[in-house]
C-alpha cells in the first residue's frame, strides 16, 4: 500500500462544497496507478468560511480518502514542526506539498521560508528515511499580480525552493520540484484570484501527477478533465 499525504494551505484543504485537488489526484491515481494506494494524514475536514474554522465535511464528493495535513492560513512555518509526527503516525510514503504563499504573505521572507522548507524535509526524513517528496512552487495569485515587492519575494522563494530540492535530493529519499501548473490563469482557474476552482484543482493535481510520472514513472499522464 502506497500512502500519499497532501500537505498544504488553503488551496489544499479547500472549503465547504469543493472537490479539492486532493480528490482530483485520487481520481487520477485510481485510473493510472497499478497498485494499492490511499491518501493519508491526521486531518480530514474542509474549511467552513461561515464558521471561520476547519470543521466542515461537506465535500462535493465525499467518497474518497479525505485525509490530509493542510490548514487554512498555514505554511512551511506551521507544517515543519508537525510533519515528523504526521509522517510517523500515518506511515506516509509520498508527500505532495503546496506551501509558501501564506508564509511570504504574513510571516517570513523568501530566505526564511526556504529555511523552514529545509527543516520540513529534515523532519520528514527523521520520521521516514525513505520518504519521497514533491514540492510545488508558489503558483500565480492575485497579490503577486498587484504587489510588486511581494511578487519579487515569490519569484525569489521559488528559486530558493528549486535549489533546496536539488540540494536535498538523494536516491533513497528523493525531493522533486514540480513544474508550476501550465497554463494557470487566475481569472479562469481560481474563484477569487487565489483559491482554485474546478479548473484550478485539475491543474494543481496535474502538476503533481506529471512530476511523479516523468521523474519516478509513478502513475501516468494526467488526463485533462479527469475526475
Amino acid at each position: 500500500m502506497l500512502r500519499f499525504m497532501p500537505v498544504g494551505d488553503s488551496m489544499t484543504i479547500g472549503s465547504a462544497g469543493e472537490h479539492t485537488w486532493r480528490y482530483r489526484m485520487w481520481q487520477h491515481l485510481c485510473a493510472t496507478y497499478g497498485g494499492p494506494f490511499t491518501l493519508v494524514g491526521p486531518r480530514e475536514t474542509l474549511y467552513d468560511k461561515a464558521a471561520e474554522a476547519s470543521t466542515s465535511y461537506a465535500y462535493a464528493d465525499p467518497g474518497f480518502p479525505r485525509a490530509h495535513l493542510a490548514g487554512w492560513g498555514e505554511g512551511w512555518l506551521h507544517m515543519a514542526p508537525l510533519i515528523g509526527e504526521a509522517v510517523r503516525s500515518c506511515r506516509a510514503d509520498v508527500l505532495l506539498v503546496s506551501l509558501g504563499l501564506i508564509d511570504l504573505g504574513f510571516y517570513t521572507n523568501a530566505e526564511q521560508t526556504a529555511a523552514n522548507a529545509r527543516a520540513f524535509v529534515a523532519a520528514a526524513r527523521e520520521a521516514n528515511a525513505g520518504i519521497h517528496m514533491v514540492l510545488l512552487p508558489v503558483i500565480p495569485n492575485i497579490r503577486a499580480m498587484t504587489d510588486e515587492p511581494f511578487a519579487e519575494q515569490v519569484a525569489l522563494f521559488n528559486e530558493l525552493l528549486a535549489k533546496t530540492a536539488a540540494d536535498l535530493d538523494e536516491p533513497r529519499s528523493p525531493v522533486l520540484m514540480a513544474a508550476p501548473p501550465e497554463p494557470y490563469d487566475i481569472d479562469t482557474d481560481t474563484y477569487d484570484g487565489t483559491h482554485p476552482n474546478a479548473n484550478g484543482e485539475h491543474r494543481i493535481a496535474a502538476a503533481f501527477a506529471e512530476a511523479m510520472w516523468q521523474d519516478w514513472d509513478l502513475g501516468g499522464e494526467y488526463a485533462a478533465g479527469s475526475g
